[in-house]
């Protein structure tokens, strides 16, 4: 792999090698360590590769632009580039959160890049409007902002539990958030108003590859309401509203998001004799 991209990006390589690729794009506040429950369950079937964004995990903080990622433009041209310098061609796309946002601006910048869109936890649109159902009004996300710019760390600490849910498993909790806590505050405050302040509801129509849109319940970040807006935007989409609760089902029920990844990206079709 070309080793500026790889040491910029922290770029991880798992998996099998000769099998189709698989690239796994985290969320805001997190790294891309937060793939951990669920990569085991896909190095046999995939070549599974990973990466921090820019500010985030193992990346090279000295390489953070703020005017780059002032939107999520950005960290869209960082995959597609990373795609092409890989020369990575059929790519499983799973992202999480904002991640997912990346990943599907993505597949419609290049979309002869990818074979699957798998959308985890996905809002393009974190705001009320009519008929749309975000999650936040005009003043929570107003809200929101404020207390993230006055104490990211405190806010950080204070959000985590409610983010990740499952308050019967606090470890969960406990190392989310030590991921957020490992992002710089400045590189946390620009990177929140890129997730929540961003709308691609228009965009969304041109998705062209195959998705599957994973909808938990009981999210606090991202109503199950706009899993179905997602999925009856995307043609030929399909909808999986697990039983998992909480923001992060590829860490608090595994099994089920394997289930569920596993099942739309045929792997077991794969293995059929």
């Amino acid at each position: 792999m070309p080793n500026d991209l790889v040491r910029r990006h922290a770029v991880t390589r798992s998996g099998t090698t000769g099998c189709p690729p698989l690239l796994l794009l985290h969320g805001f506040g997190c790294d891309q360590s937060i793939w951990e429950p669920v990569r085991p369950g896909l190095d046999p079937d995939f070549d599974v590769l990973s990466y921090d964004h820019l500010g985030s995990g193992l990346s090279d903080l000295n390489a953070y632009d703020e005017r780059r990622y002032a939107t999520v433009g950005g960290y869209v041209d960082d995959l597609v580039q990373l795609v092409r310098r890989l020369d990575l061609h059929d790519v499983a796309l799973v992202g999480h959160s904002v991640g997912a946002a990346i990943g599907l601006l993505a597949t419609i910048a290049e979309p002869e890049r990818f074979s699957h869109l798998v959308l985890i936890g996905a809002s393009p649109c974190y705001r009320d409007d009519d008929d749309y159902h975000g999650g936040y009004t005009e003043d929570d996300l107003r809200g929101l902002l404020d207390l993230i710019d006055a104490d990211y760390l405190a806010w950080a600490t204070g959000m985590t539990p409610a983010i990740m849910g499952n308050p019967d498993r606090p470890e969960l909790s406990v190392a989310l958030r030590e991921q957020f806590l490992r992002l710089a505050p400045r590189i946390g405050r620009q990177f929140a108003r890129v997730s929540f302040l961003g709308d691609y509801r228009e965009m969304v129509e041109q998705v062209s590859v195959p998705t599957l849109v994973m909808q938990a319940r009981s999210d606090i970040v991202v109503p199950e309401d706009v899993g179905h807006w997602l999925h009856g935007a995307i043609v030929g989409s399909e909808l999986v509203v697990m039983d998992a609760t909480g923001h992060c089902p590829h860490v608090s029920a595994p099994a089920e998001t394997l289930q569920a990844l596993r099942r739309f990206l045929g792997c077991d079709s794969r293995r059929a004799p």
